[in-house]
């Protein structure tokens, strides 16, 4: 026993003195060769990173570079690579105060660096906020191609490389739904398949998966987990799916529907697949719609997006309506969420809205920059006008522009374009538009460069200064790289800008639009500068013109003019006011523009033309039109005897009607 006693002492003095050494003498040697040192006990965690040869076969990369991945200690037990005092320990009984504390303090991390610093303060950790850690830092470093953006010194960092180990120790001990979201915050932190880590993870979830007792949500996690590390025809996906299929999902609760969608909607429903169980789902989720709460409701609203539910609009209509008891309980990125499904499946509600025009102006100055920019994007895609939104928003801008992006500048000021409406603070918020511009030019995309200009127009608002650049060959050289390039409703935004400058500002002498970029018609099918005329409305106008007249032949339809503009009707008048047929081409004194605005060129919500439709008439009558407005609301009250009275009124107000 004296023996043994001697030999382990020595042992420990060996560990001391060697641990002194590699802090005394690798700085010196890292000072002296200036090359990176790593201690020989140290090695074994840092981090081994495997080339594409050594991969395991059964990890399925989806971005376009090579992730790196951890792996953690192949060589010794973690255990010697602990310091005394400073192991980190879990599955411990955190009280409900400290653990909701330190979820607080983790989700208002801004960076890994913060959650790694935030990790080395808690020597205790519950098993629940440690698999919380690993996916906050998955959140922090994904890039825009679902990789990470500097793996090499996340995954190398010894508080995270301890958390690990505890993991792999603790594994057997853990709760099902900690082990499933454990081994998901790996995979999405790319750690190494053959790590050891990695293969304590996953064994003990298929010796739980093969025991058929597991819930709905943790079945869900771990078909999302070896979805990432099989592909969608693994053996343990299909497993999974199989026992979740089983568990009669007419009996899920609403929490159990949601993680199920969430799961299908994290690329397992991709193609079609699981179209049957997808059907049942929509039916459930219909009839307890009424029950659900704000995470629900936006959780499912953005997987039916995703998972290109096109037909289960009544599902949809049923979650707007649960959506308006929340407008005001929802997080930023929830509403979001929510208003970005609705205009993907085009619905709106009055209810809703009103919703949003008592919870938007409270929140206008203190919301998420783009939660604030899908409000105006959702009531301009609607073409409902709302001033008591568009006034608060407009307020903030003045305020809060620097916060935003420049494509959400631009998204911002485009919806009050598209609406026509100039709010009170006009002067100020265009002032801070132009400031904007002076100042971040060179940040804005070519196309909303464009678009923030377009809406300025439309507002009767003229950045001269910034039309010129755009006119400029570099600009549309840049127009030309970008994405779809100079498409017809690009080239159309781009000539009535060029007319509105020449109609409009008779004093500007900058550069001019080179005619090849220009269009010769502004309606077009799909999107355009013009809506179309509605067929039934036109048809009525038609007939009643006919009566009024006396002939077809005294009035012209769909007439292109010299100016790209589409007429609906075009009359045209000698220098006494008699009503020259169509054909003439001489002796023209005067030239009416009949324009039969059905409810499409309005505001769904007011009688007010859309900005589109009322810079037409503004320029038809630069040009010399007189313009006749026949506004569907006021036309859809007349019964059919007074149709031509009305007509008369409208075209000839100053003339006595003769009965034919």
């Amino acid at each position: 026993m004296v023996a043994l006693f001697t030999m382990a002492k020595t042992l420990a003095l060996r560990l001391h003195l060697l641990r002194h050494l590699d802090d005394q003498i690798l700085p010196s040697l890292k000072a002296c060769t200036g090359k990176h040192l790593v201690s020989p006990c140290l090695r074994t965690f840092a981090g081994c990173f495997p080339t594409r040869s050594n991969l395991s076969p059964r990890c399925i990369c989806t971005t376009e570079r090579d992730p790196l991945f951890l792996a953690a200690g192949t060589i010794r037990p973690y255990q010697e690579l602990l310091t005394s005092g400073s192991s980190l320990s879990l599955l411990h009984h955190l009280t409900s105060d400290e653990d909701h504390t330190f979820m607080k303090r983790l989700s208002s991390c801004a960076s890994s660096q913060q959650v790694l610093l935030l990790l080395r303060s808690y020597p205790v950790l519950s098993a629940a906020a440690a698999a919380s850690i690993l996916h906050r830092l998955a959140d922090l470093e994904q890039d825009a191609t679902c990789g990470l953006r500097k793996p090499e010194t996340l995954l190398s960092d010894l508080a995270l490389n301890k958390l690990c180990q505890r993991l792999e120790l603790d594994s057997a001990g853990l709760e099902d739904e900690v082990l499933v979201r454990a081994l998901l915050g790996c995979t999405r932190l790319y750690l190494d398949p053959q790590s050891r880590l990695m293969q304590r993870l996953v064994f003990e979830c298929q010796k739980r998966l093969d025991l058929e007792q597991l819930s709905v949500e943790v079945l869900c996690g771990i078909s999302r987990a070896f979805f990432a590390l099989e592909g969608p025809d693994g053996g343990m996906v299909k497993r999974a799916m199989n026992q979740l299929q089983n568990k009669e999902p007419a009996q899920w609760n609403v929490a159990e529907l949601v993680a199920v969608y969430c799961m299908l909607a994290n690329s397992l429903g991709e193609d079609g697949k699981y179209l049957e169980l997808l059907n049942e789902m929509n039916a459930l989720a219909l009839r307890q719609a009424q029950r659900m709460d704000p995470v629900a409701v936006s959780k499912i609203l953005g997987a039916l997006v995703t998972l290109r539910q096109n037909q289960a609009l009544p599902l949809v209509i049923a979650l707007c309506k649960q959506a308006v008891h929340h407008v005001q309980n929802f997080a930023d990125a929830e509403l979001t969420v929510v208003l970005s499904a609705l205009m993907h499946y085009g619905h709106s509600d009055h209810f809703l809205v009103e919703a949003l025009e008592r919870h938007v102006p409270k929140v206008a100055f203190t919301a998420h920059a783009e939660t604030v920019t899908k409000v105006m994007q959702y009531f301009q895609r609607r073409r409902i006008l709302s001033p008591p939104v568009f006034n608060a928003v407009a307020e903030s801008f003045v305020y809060r522009a620097e916060e935003y992006s420049t494509w959400q500048v631009s998204q911002q000021i485009a919806a009050l374009g598209d609406l026509g409406y100039l709010p009170p603070n006009a002067g100020r918020l265009f002032g801070k538009v132009e400031s904007v511009l002076h100042a971040r030019f060179s940040q804005f995309q070519p196309r909303a460069l464009l678009d923030l200009l377009y809406a300025c127009i439309l507002l009767q608002r003229y950045p001269l200064n910034f039309v010129s650049k755009v006119f400029s060959p570099y600009f549309m050289q840049q127009l030309q790289g970008e994405g779809n390039g100079l498409d017809p409703i690009v080239l159309a935004k781009l000539t009535q800008l060029y007319m509105t400058v020449t109609l409009e500002c008779p004093f500007y002498d900058g550069p001019r639009l080179s005619p090849k970029f220009r269009v010769k018609s502004f309606l077009a099918s799909g999107q355009s500068l013009e809506t179309h005329v509605e067929p039934q409305f036109y048809s009525a106008v038609k007939s009643g013109l006919v009566d009024l007249l006396g002939a077809r032949s005294y009035f012209a339809s769909r007439v292109l003019t010299p100016y790209c503009y589409t007429l609906d009707i075009e009359i045209k008048l000698d220098e006494e006011g008699y009503v020259l047929p169509a054909c003439h081409s001489e002796e023209i004194h005067k030239r009416i523009a009949l324009c039969i605005d059905g409810s499409k060129r309005f505001a769904a919500n007011a009688e007010k033309l859309l900005g589109k439709e009322a810079i037409k008439q503004r320029h038809l009558r630069i040009l010399g039109y007189e313009v006749v407005q026949v506004p569907y609301y006021e036309f859809e009250k007349l019964k059919n005897k007074e149709v031509v009275e009305y007509l008369h009124k409208k075209i000839f107000p100053n003339s006595y009607r003769l009965s034919w």
